[in-house]
């Protein structure tokens, strides 16, 4: 079936970094966008990242716009999110997903239907 799995998560400091994986299975990974999104505690889910099928377009929020990073490795099935310069306000848990529409390079959640089930981010100031 249909998989996302996210790896990579952990607790850093301000000002660190980390690289998340997002591993995909169960569908031609290679023809679709894939997005990142992360959702703070007592916050609404929020719109990080996408790229486009083969990496040739990105987008990103404002709030990490310099710092964060999204790349895919297609012959790997695997997108992933390397976010440096880490800030307090990027703790949440970080999702990957799958749009509704294979080549929609889009921001909202809502467009999106298959989901990961999460990883933690926690930065300590």
């Amino acid at each position: 079936q249909v998989q996302l799995t996210e790896s990579g998560g952990g607790l850093v400091q301000a000002g660190d970094s980390l690289r998340l994986s997002c591993v995909a299975s169960g569908y031609m990974f290679s023809n679709y966008a894939m997005g990142w999104f992360r959702q703070a505690p007592g916050k609404e889910r929020e719109f990080v990242a996408v790229t486009s099928w083969n990496g040739g377009s990105s987008y990103y929020a404002d709030s990490v716009k310099g710092r964060f990073t999204i790349s895919r490795e297609n012959d790997e099935n695997t997108m992933y999110l390397q976010m440096d310069s880490l800030k307090f306000e990027d703790t949440a848990i970080y999702y990957c997903a799958r749009p509704v529409r294979p080549v929609a390079v889009v921001t909202t959640a809502t467009l999106y239907d298959v989901w990961g089930q999460g990883t933690q981010v926690t930065v300590s100031e």
